[in-house]
């Protein structure tokens, strides 16, 4: 199958990757035939809800990799970011930008820094927020606050489960 663009953009925290971390991506690998990730940096996490919980780059990158390898997803290259840009503003050869419902603003402000600059907007492309059981998505907030698993099911607290009875 034709891929619709030579060079896109992904870009997260990617901390306990989950089922939207994982469309976000396979989204990216779908219409793209080279794709760059950013990763965000331990000092862009610092103001997240739950920061003190959020994996170091370091694992979060092993847990990138092995995912992009269990996948067969060789055409691509992690780099590491410092702000909500990164290296998207200024790379000319990009031609689109993959964001959830939720993230679609973040791409707006890539543009913006990107028309500055003289360059052509990225296209974006958008995928649906992937519901959880608990509530209207799954993120890495509510599990690192031990509310969902990375599939959105809920975490049941063991005090009182039939096992303990």
């Amino acid at each position: 199958m034709e891929k619709r663009f030579r060079k896109v953009v992904v870009g997260g925290t990617f901390d306990r990757l989950h089922l939207g971390h994982k469309a976000l991506l396979r989204k990216a690998f779908e219409v793209g035939k080279y794709v760059y990730i950013g990763l965000t940096s331990n000092e862009m996490i610092r103001n997240k809800p739950y920061a003190e919980k959020i994996l170091p780059y370091e694992v979060r990158l092993k847990d990138l990799l092995k995912f992009l390898d269990v996948n067969g997803y060789s055409n691509y290259r992690i780099i590491k970011i410092h702000n909500a840009i990164g290296f998207a503003g200024e790379m000319k050869s990009l031609e689109a930008i993959v964001v959830s419902e939720e993230t679609y603003k973040g791409a707006l402000v890539v543009n913006k820094a990107r028309a500055e600059r003289g360059l052509k907007p990225l296209e974006i492309v958008v995928i649906p927020i992937i519901k959880s059981h608990v509530g209207p998505k799954i993120s890495s907030s509510l599990i690192r606050a031990g509310l969902i698993d990375p599939f959105g099911r809920p975490l049941q607290w063991k005090q009182n489960s039939p096992k303990d009875v």
